[in-house]
């Protein structure tokens, strides 16, 4: 059976609780992606993360807010010890040398429709458009050495 078409997510984490610079410093660069507790964004977890899938990893209620890197859906959703909850593992990639911040993906038109933009989303867990992974992907590579973008 042929496997679905790669996915892109956004995760959130908030850097004081867990940075991406955290997940570079896991064992394997590897860890699992718990304390989800909002019932939409465990179903994503639960039901279409897949391995291999790309993810954005935010930085939230940051200076600056913004994608700090990507990592990869190392294992698909498997239960929390807190039922009902569901966690995956999630894999570093690539750490950006400047976070793609909040301001800089919200001037950028081809992002326009993208869930985490859109006012009043709290969704930790959000799904991303191939196109909307390639424009962030742009904007991390036009700003390499600087502060931000």
């Amino acid at each position: 059976m042929p496997r679905a078409p790669r996915q892109y997510w956004l995760l959130k984490s908030e850097p004081d609780v867990f940075s991406f610079d955290d997940l570079l410093a896991a064992p394997g660069q590897t860890t699992p992606w718990d304390g989800v507790r909002n019932y939409q964004a465990r179903n994503y977890l639960r039901d279409s993360l897949r391995v291999g899938d790309g993810i954005l990893f935010y930085h939230s209620n940051a200076e600056p807010a913004g994608v700090a890197g990507l990592a990869t859906v190392a294992r698909a959703g498997y239960p929390e010890a807190e039922a009902p909850w569901v966690q995956v593992d999630v894999r570093a990639v690539e750490r950006f040398p400047a976070v793609v911040t909040l301001e800089a993906m919200r001037a950028e038109p081809a992002l326009a429709n993208m869930v985490v933009l859109r006012r009043g989303n709290r969704l930790s867990v959000t799904p991303v458009t191939a196109a909307e992974w390639r424009a962030v992907l742009r904007l991390s590579r036009r700003h390499r050495g600087g502060d931000g973008v």
